[in-house]
């Protein structure tokens, strides 16, 4: 039997009010119950509350002292195969069920996000969407493909409308055929005694390590790509012609390049505004397939 997170285990206190309780009910947020109780599972552990603030100070001080390294370092030096195959080990031995989760739900989601952009796009732009069902799919170097598409994919889309001229604009019944729930079940994840560390502290964890085995370059692109949240929350915005969504989106302004120092905080802000996203397009596809057979 799935065990309840405490938040949902226990009778509702008034003199002792759970605050993640208060946020799982909350309904502000577009996220579906079973994302946002395992988001927030996620976040209650005691992992979260006891290692993150011994983490994050050290995984910073680590980004500084590599990138002084790597100016000894050749400038194309790079480890992306093992990079990737180390994550995926320490994703699978260390990480909680939930995170690992969430991980792998992203990587179908940004897909899906993007895909809906091009068919609902005045012009043709090919996709790349990757599709990860265990963590071991992780190891053909998925994370750098995954920053890699989402900048060829803006590109691609406005070097088609620029040539031809056009814009995006709002579309009368967008298609959502490609917005689907992805096909990963959280109880599919490993549960082992060591799968303790949630997502924001594993995430701290590894940016350092992703800089390490990564090019300068590719390093900064990676942190830069979470600016991008503003551009495709913009992209959808206007083919749904509904700018009040981008209200909780954090990693802006895509102008104005951000310190790589912060690259773990915001890669969490920018997996919540995947799935935030992601859920407004279900909830939309469902209103539309309420409305058609009405």
């Amino acid at each position: 039997m799935k065990r309840l997170p405490d938040f949902l285990a226990h009778e509702h206190d008034t003199r002792d009010p759970n605050p993640w309780l208060a946020l799982y009910l909350d309904q502000s947020t577009p996220l579906p119950d079973h994302v946002k109780q395992a988001w927030l599972a996620d976040s209650s552990s005691l992992a979260r509350q006891f290692l993150l603030p011994f983490i994050r100070p050290l995984a910073r001080t680590l980004i500084v002292l590599i990138q002084v390294i790597k100016v000894f370092v050749p400038r194309r030096w790079a480890a992306s195969r093992f990079l990737h195959w180390l994550l995926a080990e320490g994703l699978k031995r260390l990480v909680s069920p939930e995170a690992n989760w969430l991980v792998m739900r992203h990587f179908h989601l940004g897909g899906q996000i993007l895909e809906f952009i091009a068919k609902n796009s005045p012009v043709p732009v090919d996709t790349a969407p990757l599709r990860p069902i265990v963590l071991d799919d992780l190891k053909d170097e998925l994370f750098l493909k995954h920053d890699l598409n989402l900048f060829n994919f803006v590109i691609r889309l406005n070097q088609a409308l620029r040539f031809t001229e056009q814009q995006l604009g709002p579309v009368a019944a967008p298609d959502f055929s490609m917005i689907v729930e992805p096909p990963i079940q959280l109880e599919d994840f490993p549960h082992g005694a060591l799968n303790k560390v949630d997502l924001q502290t594993a995430i701290e964890c590894f940016t350092p390590i992703y800089q390490l085995f990564l090019t300068d370059n590719d390093f900064w692109r990676a942190a830069n790509s979470l600016q991008l949240d503003e551009t495709i929350g913009v992209y959808a915005a206007t083919i749904l012609n509904a700018p009040q969504h981008l209200i909780l989106l954090n990693n802006k302004h895509p102008l104005v390049p951000q310190s790589t120092l912060r690259a773990g905080y915001r890669l969490v802000l920018h997996g919540l505004s995947t799935e935030m996203l992601h859920a407004l397009l279900m909830q939309l596809k469902m209103a539309q397939a309420d409305k058609q057979e009405a």
